[in-house]
């Protein structure tokens, strides 16, 4: 049976990964790509993959980007704005989401992907990390199929036996990370730390909001927030680990004492073969490891001295769900400012955890609420900004 599916943010790394492992993939026809102003890169994909649909996120680019389709005698159609990315995540002629817009712009259409009973391949942390309850429900309300993508949580999952169920025989959750490319810097040097540095990943080639998420061990801090909901799992049951290799890309302690643990390059194609094929394996075009080469796989617990917002996602996990919200919400203000060199690398952290310290927490019963949550916790991290 032919798969249909709609990238979202097809553009970004894990969108760029996914038609790269697509094009490989017989069984699949690109329904809808997305892109928020890449309309070059767009265009491309739109030549390649010949989707029903383009939606650009800027109105203005739409115009030029269908005059070059309809040049070429394609017959995408080009659609534009927040709308129309629901419009496409929401189509009855998709069966499969790959959810990877970055941050909270991506929540819309995940959710409305999760309502509609589609395949999600969740690759966006923030619709969990937002609205987990919420996106939860609707996932079992439409029976839809939730798939994580992250390279951790795919791993946990492949560790739990392709399932996201955890019973009493699970001891703990092993959350890896690489500690980002500040992991031994000394912690006078990071104040003058530039966004070009923190965007130098060791180990990952990602966008520049994840990476500096990465040096600042936030997409950690994030992912315990996702894990906890994708798992349903309380957070004293997940632990943070330091692993520089990237190797291990996260491992499940069972109550017996045995652990397994999920190992592969770090290229994301293999997460996101892993996804498509389910239940089956596909090739991902990754080359395999070879063990010969590994000298040493390194771990140990993060400095909580240099990593503030690990400590600060234990709080968030257990308090009100609009913690959540504020949390990413001031993360990516701060992360804009300081990639618009506004802001030092170092108050990052500080910012999230005055935003947090100053939100009126509120209840979250539909995604609405958690929208003017999300909008409430920007304008107060913005003026939090303006006052440093």
């Amino acid at each position: 049976m032919i798969k249909r599916i709609t990238i979202l943010g097809s553009t970004g790394s894990i969108g760029q990964s996914t038609l790269k492992v697509l094009a490989t993939q017989p069984d699949y026809e690109v329904f809808a790509l997305t892109a928020n102003e890449n309309v070059d890169l767009l265009f491309a994909q739109c030549q390649q993959f010949r989707p029903e649909f383009a939606v650009i996120g800027v109105p203005a680019l739409a115009q030029d980007l269908a005059a070059k389709l309809q040049a070429l005698g394609l017959a995408t159609k080009v659609l534009s704005g927040p709308a129309a990315l629901v419009q496409v995540a929401a189509d009855p002629a998709a069966t499969h989401v790959m959810a990877a817009i970055v941050g909270g712009a991506g929540l819309a259409p995940s959710f409305a992907a999760a309502e509609s009973g589609k395949v999600i391949l969740l690759a966006n942390k923030e619709a969990l990390v937002m609205a987990g309850a919420i996106f939860m429900d609707a996932v079992a309300r439409s029976n839809a199929t939730l798939l994580p993508v992250d390279s951790e949580h795919n791993a946990i999952f492949q560790c739990l036996g392709q399932s996201s169920h955890v019973d009493t025989g699970v001891q703990r959750i092993l959350l890896t990370g690489s500690g980002g490319p500040f992991l031994d810097t000394p912690l006078a040097d990071l104040e003058h730390v530039t966004p070009d540095d923190a965007c130098q990943h060791p180990n990952w080639d990602m966008g520049r909001k994840i990476s500096v998420d990465s040096a600042t061990m936030m997409n950690k801090a994030l992912e315990l927030i996702e894990a906890c909901w994708l798992f349903d799992v309380p957070p004293e049951k997940i632990e943070f680990v330091i692993h520089p290799q990237s190797i291990v890309h996260s491992m499940v302690e069972f109550v017996d004492g045995s652990v397994v643990a999920q190992l592969g390059q770090p290229d994301m194609r293999t997460p996101i073969a892993h996804v498509l094929a389910f239940p089956e394996r596909a090739d991902a075009g990754v080359a395999a490891l070879d063990f010969s080469q590994l000298r040493a796989l390194e771990f140990r617990a993060p400095e909580l001295s240099r990593f503030p917002v690990l400590s600060l996602a234990r709080v968030v996990a257990s308090g009100p769900k609009s913690l959540a919200v504020t949390f990413n919400a001031a993360n990516e203000v701060a992360v804009e400012a300081f990639l618009a060199d506004r802001l030092s690398f170092l108050n990052i952290s500080a910012v999230i955890k005055a935003a947090l310290d100053a939100a009126e927490t509120q209840e979250l019963h539909s995604l609405d609420d958690v929208l003017a949550c999300d909008a409430t916790a920007r304008a107060l991290t913005r003026r939090i900004l303006k006052s440093l």
